[in-house]
Formats: structure tokens, sequence, C-alpha cells
């Protein structure tokens, strides 16, 4: 398996690739924001149909009506997935070798249709491990609606290959 990056375009009008990300990219204390995301109906529909999840508090809206929420509430696995995604995204995670796990996932609050949310993720610890090619990011994810509120939060933790 090649790790090789793509060539570069000579045409300079051509989107260029971003600079890659190892593990001595983020430091202890280090934050990355993500942009936001907002939740539809589609999502609750396609993490049912995804995962098997038809539970009527999150697809029926009569019922959810009937509830302490009042509304349809999105998925907590599909919240955390989504957070997991939308740090992905910042752009740091190219170089990750293995996800070795989840710890402390809570649920804080309800996300609901409609609802954007944000994460703050924060590097708890990057420690070195053995192996001289990688390193261990253990990160905070707290996960936010856009009215600042928390509604997640929780702890994953990523090998990552080392310059």
């Amino acid at each position: 398996m090649s790790h090789e990056q793509p060539a570069r375009s000579a045409n300079p009008s051509a989107r260029s690739l971003p600079e890659p990300h190892y593990w001595e990219s983020l430091a202890l204390g280090d934050c990355l924001v993500t942009t936001g995301l907002t939740i539809t109906e589609a999502h609750l529909l396609t993490w049912a149909g995804l995962t098997g999840d038809v539970v009527s508090f999150h697809l029926d809206a009569e019922y959810a009506a009937s509830t302490q929420f009042g509304h349809r509430v999105a998925h907590g696995p599909l919240t955390l997935s989504t957070s997991l995604g939308l740090v992905t995204q910042t752009g740091y995670f190219g170089n990750v070798v293995a996800w070795l796990g989840l710890d402390s996932v809570r649920a804080k609050k309800p996300v609901f249709i409609g609802d954007t949310i944000r994460v703050r993720a924060t590097i708890r610890e990057a420690r070195e491990t053995s192996n001289p090619a990688h390193g261990v990011w253990v990160i905070d994810y707290v996960t936010s609606n856009q009215h600042g509120d928390v509604v997640m939060t929780f702890t994953s933790s990523f090998l990552v290959r080392r310059a």
C-alpha cells in the first residue's frame, strides 16, 4: 500500500492539497473548533435506516410530542458520530492509523431537528508510543447547539502517524 501524496498540479489555479498533519501537529491543550451542521429530518431517517434504531421517540412526531421534550429527538449515537465527523473535517485526521476507542460519553441535552451543532475538541493527551512511527492523541469533545448549550461530551483516542 502506498502512502504517497498525489502530485500537485503545475496549474496555479488548481486547488492545492492541504498540508499533511502528523502527531506532532497537535499538542496538549490545543483546540480544534468545527463549523456547524444543522440536524435535519433526513439525518434522523437515514440514521434509523442505517442502524435499525427505529424508535418512535426519534421518528414519530405525534408520539414525540407527548414526551417530556415535545419534539422528535436526534439519536444519541447520531450526535456522537456527527461530532466525530465534524472534527475529522478540520483536516487533522489524514494520518490517523487507528481509532483506539471512546470513553465517558454523556448526553447532556437533547438535539432536535433544526438544531445546529458544533464541536470544540481539546487535546487532553499527546503521548509517544513504543513505536517511534506513531503517537497517540486523546481528545475531549464538547458538542454544543446553536444556543451554546452543551449537548454531548466524550473522549476519543487515535493512533497517529508521526512525521
